[in-house]
């Protein structure tokens, strides 16, 4: 099926807002879910600290791809949120399997925002005269994960 909705966006600048929505929405699904791995399977000392801080990650990035989905959507592009997709376009690194302490969640949670902003940097680029209706939301949603990256640094080993 073609284009149902259509967009205030000439086709070029729509193309390109679109793959840059697309690889947002992946990354943040993606995100929410090596989050939600390191939550249940965390232990440590900072266990309950990196637990509540991870929730909060989750929070954000599921909320953050609510939008940049409905956003894709609003100028005419199909978000693609569904499970094959995120694991085969996601720059995040694997998060390990079983238990994981919370000195390696950390350090994992850093390497994977690196990774994320990294692209969002890049998408926030693309966009810019493509669509700044666009470019401010990944703006807004990029400070909110460099916040968390920040915090979760903050935690670092060093």
């Amino acid at each position: 099926m073609g284009i149902v909705i259509s967009s205030p966006l000439p086709d070029n600048d729509r193309r390109t807002t679109g793959e840059a929505l697309q690889g947002a929405l992946v990354d943040l699904l993606d995100l929410s879910l090596v989050a939600k791995q390191a939550h249940w399977n965390l232990y440590g000392p900072r266990f309950r600290s990196v637990h509540l801080q991870l929730d909060e990650v989750v929070a954000t990035a599921r909320n953050f791809a609510d939008e940049v989905a409905e956003r894709a959507a609003a100028i005419g592009v199909s978000p693609d949120g569904r499970a094959a997709t995120v694991a085969a376009s996601s720059c995040l690194p694997e998060f390990p399997e079983g238990w994981t302490a919370d000195t390696a969640v950390v350090d994992h949670l850093v390497k994977a925002f690196g990774a994320v902003i990294e692209r969002m940097r890049d998408r926030i680029d693309a966009t810019e005269s493509a669509d700044p209706v666009t470019q401010d939301l990944l703006i807004g949603l990029t400070a909110a994960l460099e916040k968390h990256s920040w915090m979760f640094q903050a935690e670092s080993r060093g």
